[in-house]
């Protein structure tokens, strides 16, 4: 109100000052139009929080009812995705300085200039630059590239007018060292020139790869904690690579340490017969079923052709291993080794070889009908 109060002091001031200085007085209507006229002025009010999107800040930014000095420039804008504030007195100086008066604070001692802005993460630009390279010059999917960079990558804040869609213009990939060189560019739809991004580093190829979690000996059986999953270079692991549902349960040939990345030549069927443990001699054919104890003189997992030496007839004979713990002398089982000698039913008993003679079984064995 004291603002308003000016303005009309000002227009009744101009309109007076002819007429007094005429010697006359002022028409009641002239006087009536002037107060009128002053009080349909609208005021000029400070903003307390201002967005903007360019790079300087106008007087229509800060204030209401600017007029026609509004497009004003007064303040450099601060950085694309930045917050700056004034102090509402510095504002109020430099709209004086072009003539704009009488402005109602109502209140506000400072002015928060925010320059809106468009925000590519980094995890966004690394997604552009991978799907830039992927199949380029040998390389795969986007998803299997890992990308080093030679300055860290940062959150990059563009004018909020770069609003178009995001593409490289430039891509380079050199297969001999890794080295790539892209720039993206981010379009302006305001019909601005667009913004440019270049980027530079080394891209590599990377598969999951089971990796151990701690040092294991020879013949260790893996368990789910020995393992955990991690991405290794291609060029590392060649086509060898293992995965996690193919290591666990699985035996180790060699010492190996904690963080080597297992392939499938490290690892092996788990023995389910050791060497000198106790096992169960089987022999099966039709209708008979007879089991003998005997101790192995060497390991083996399942299918392999081991030599258990019957207990009882204190013979050695040769068997398959079908089970822990478990030696197959049938013939069939000695025919098909990895085959499970449970797997079908035998039709007929051959001849018995010498390994698999009664004696080298026992004729103390009890004879029970086979299990269907």
């Amino acid at each position: 109100m004291a603002a308003r109060s000016v303005l009309v002091a000002v227009v009744l001031l101009a309109v007076s000052a002819p007429a007094l200085a005429a010697n006359d007085a002022v028409p009641p209507l002239v006087m009536a139009n002037a107060i009128q006229t002053a009080a349909a002025i609208p005021v000029p009010l400070l903003r307390a929080n201002v967005n903007i999107t360019g790079e300087v800040v106008r007087i229509g930014d800060v204030i209401d009812n600017a007029g026609a000095a509004a497009q004003i420039a007064i303040y450099r804008a601060p950085d694309p995705g930045t917050t700056g504030t004034l102090p509402a007195t510095q504002v109020l100086d430099a709209l004086r300085a072009h003539q704009v008066i009488g402005v109602d604070t109502h209140g506000i001692h400072n002015v928060a200039v925010t320059r809106l802005a468009r925000t590519l993460d980094a995890d966004d630009i690394e997604l552009q630059i991978a799907v830039a390279l992927e199949h380029r010059n040998g390389l795969g999917d986007a998803k299997d590239l890992s990308l080093t960079f030679d300055t860290e990558l940062r959150t990059v804040h563009l004018d909020a007018t770069n609003d178009g869609a995001i593409k490289p213009v430039v891509t380079r990939f050199d297969p001999r060292n890794g080295r790539f060189d892209v720039t993206l560019e981010v379009g302006n739809d305001s019909g601005a020139a667009p913004a440019r991004l270049r980027f530079t580093g080394t891209a590599i190829e990377t598969v999951e790869a089971a990796v151990l979690a701690r040092d294991v000996e020879r013949n260790t059986l893996l368990k789910f904690s020995d393992v955990v999953i991690e991405r290794r270079p291609k060029t590392e692991l060649r086509n060898d690579a293992a995965g996690r549902d193919h290591v666990i349960g699985m035996q180790t040939r060699r010492q190996m340490r904690a963080g080597q990345a297992l392939h499938g030549a490290d690892l092996t069927k788990p023995d389910l017969v050791q060497r000198d443990q106790a096992v169960t001699l089987i022999y099966q054919a039709a209708g008979i079923y007879l089991t003998v104890r005997g101790k192995a003189t060497e390991a083996g997992t399942e299918g392999d052709i081991v030599s258990v030496l019957n207990l009882q007839s204190k013979r050695t004979v040769s068997g398959v291993v079908v089970g822990r713990g478990q030696v197959s002398i049938s013939p069939a089982a000695l025919i098909a080794p990895h085959r499970l000698a449970s797997a079908a039913p035998v039709t007929e008993a051959p001849a018995m070889a010498a390994a698999s003679s009664p004696d080298s079984i026992s004729d103390s064995v009890p004879v029970s009908p086979k299990s269907e």
